[in-house]
């Protein structure tokens, strides 16, 4: 049986740190799928790492870019147009579903202008079924871009920025009109039945963000280095890190810090390490390519990220899959990955004491640091690898919208 040939649509792709999206695709194309990437804007080239993303980019239709092209953009919608009952309802789909006020409105009839580019491309090269990841605007292009050529559509919710503002991304609606929608843990899928109808939450399927195990060598645990991977911005809890990096330093004169990732606070953050006399201790990397976060994580020997919002990192998995033991916030999703004592420590997010308290325990204990780490790898092995969810997803494009209903 052939698989059904694929679109799949975020805001930006590829993106260094969105690599998920890209792992997953790659698994799909492996099964067989035919898949065609899609991005509503270019991504800046500060955000493509390596020569994979760089290909990725290349061959990645950009909606925005279509649609500055105006003759572009009128054959599209005059090719919608022919069909004046569809096209009229997914217009009054996009008023239906707007944010308030004159700006809500706005927006969703340029989300409108880009379903009508995105859906004559991806009907041009036959696409048979539209996914995307996020669930904020470019799923509203999406879920009007589905109304507008009759291709079904799914989408992968991540959270947990999604359910602060539910109703103003109306993911009550885009539920209802999806084939099926990928919740990426137990605790997402619960977020999403506070919002979706009753009737739909059938539809809810936990899909992981997975990993390639395989891709990980084991770290030695050997000595007194911590790795942080993430975008250094205020959710990930980095000011955090650093204080209880500067109260465990007088015990351990060797201890560093290693920081891959970049973003708004870099600066602000380089700053805070020098004022806590971290300067020597600290060393803020950038961003990375995937390669390049697996060689880091091999060299270090514990893991921490003490974010105070997630869904379940996938750089936790990566830590996990190197036989890291991880130190992490007791946040959402995050439990259903780590379990507290056996393949790392829980915290509560943004409390110094705690969290110096546990990296404390595992700097102090080497073969408590392998027992975790041993611990973690199995469970990624288990529940998080891509080739598993990646067939899982298989499975429901391939079984039909109708199946889904």
């Amino acid at each position: 049986m052939s698989l059904p040939k694929l679109a799949y649509l975020s805001g930006e792709y590829p993106r260094a740190s969105d690599t998920f999206i890209q792992r997953e695709i790659a698994a799909l194309r492996d099964l067989g799928h035919e898949v065609l990437t899609c991005s509503i804007r270019t991504t800046g080239a500060e955000h493509l790492v390596g020569p994979e993303q760089r290909t990725e980019h290349a061959r990645t239709f950009k909606v925005l870019d279509a649609c500055r092209a105006p003759l572009r953009l009128l054959r599209a919608h005059a090719r919608w147009m022919r069909q004046p009952g569809r096209y009229l309802r997914a217009l009054a789909l996009a008023w239906r579903t707007a944010p308030r006020g004159l700006k809500g409105r706005a927006y969703n009839l340029i989300y409108f202008a880009e379903a009508g580019v995105l859906a004559d491309h991806v009907a041009a090269q036959g696409v048979q079924h539209l996914h995307n990841h996020i669930a904020k605007a470019s799923c509203t292009v999406a879920m009007l871009a589905s109304e507008l050529s009759g291709i079904p559509y799914s989408f992968t919710i991540h959270g947990p920025d999604i359910f602060f503002e539910p109703h103003h991304w109306r993911i009550d609606e885009k539920t209802r009109r999806a084939s099926f929608v990928a919740c990426i843990s137990a605790f997402c899928r619960a977020q999403l039945m506070c919002f979706a109808e009753r009737a739909d939450w059938d539809k809810l399927e936990i899909i992981h963000c997975g990993i390639e195990p395989a891709r990980y060598a084991p770290s030695s645990h050997g000595g007194q280095s911590l790795l942080f991977v993430g975008r250094l911005a205020g959710v990930k809890g980095v000011p955090v890190l650093l204080r209880a990096l500067a109260d465990l330093a007088p015990r351990h004169p060797d201890l560093r810090l290693r920081l891959i990732g970049d973003g708004p606070e870099r600066a602000a953050l380089e700053t805070l390490a020098t004022e806590l006399g971290l300067a020597e201790r600290c060393e803020f990397l950038g961003y990375r390519s995937q390669s390049e976060v697996a060689e880091a994580l091999s060299a270090a020997d514990t893991f921490v990220l003490p974010s105070f919002a997630e869904g379940v990192p996938v750089v936790l998995m990566e830590a996990m899959a190197a036989q890291l033991p991880v130190v992490t916030t007791r946040i959402a999703g995050v439990p259903e990955l780590v379990e507290h004592g056996t393949s790392g420590l829980l915290v509560p997010p943004g409390e110094v004491d705690k969290l110096a308290e546990a990296l404390d325990t595992l700097l102090t204990d080497p073969a408590k640091r392998r027992a975790m780490g041993a611990a973690g790898r199995a469970k990624v092995a288990a529940d998080f690898d891509i080739g598993t969810e990646a067939a899982k997803l298989s499975a429901l494009f391939t079984r039909g919208p109708e199946a889904g209903a």
